[in-house]
């Protein structure tokens, strides 16, 4: 079968439509896949589900219960303690390996504190202290900052 000069190119055009959209096809991987970055939020607008979240964070946060302060036992052991230490004091096993020594929650300044502020400093960070807004759920944290209000005071579950 013999193709003329319009078969030709019409085979050429169905082959070149089998790509798959690629640009960059010497430094893109086996897969093909190329990763774009994330079009910025435009102005004015408000992404999907940030009132919930910014209600979530708002204060005075949930009323302290006996299960509220157990939740947060839970996750300052988990989140918190590797750090901080298990009554609070900056001593954590992190610590004894060298990691600089965290405040300690009984020092007169974050004995002021307001729980808003212990969960602004889980959600954004401070210091050496890395955000956990993407590991901790804004109930959890709030639930934290019970906790270590419990803790200064010496009323923990």
């Amino acid at each position: 079968m013999r193709l003329d000069a319009a078969g030709a190119a019409l085979a050429a055009l169905l082959v070149a439509g089998c790509d798959t959209g690629t640009q960059e096809r010497a430094s893109v991987a086996s897969t093909r896949a190329v990763m774009r970055p994330n079009a910025p939020v435009p102005s004015g607008t408000v992404p999907r589900g940030a009132a919930a979240a910014a209600a979530a964070l708002a204060a005075p946060g949930p009323v302290p219960t006996p299960a509220l302060l157990a939740r947060g036992q839970e996750s300052f052991a988990t989140f918190c303690s590797p750090c901080h230490g298990a009554r609070g004091e900056g001593d954590g096993t992190v610590v004894s390996r060298g990691f600089p020594r965290p405040p300690s929650y009984h020092e007169p300044r974050l004995r002021a504190a307001a729980p808003e502020h212990v969960v602004g400093v889980i959600t954004h960070g401070v210091g050496r202290m890395l955000p956990h807004a993407e590991r901790i759920p804004p109930a959890d944290r709030w639930a934290i900052a019970h906790y270590v209000k419990a803790l200064q005071v010496g009323e923990t579950p």
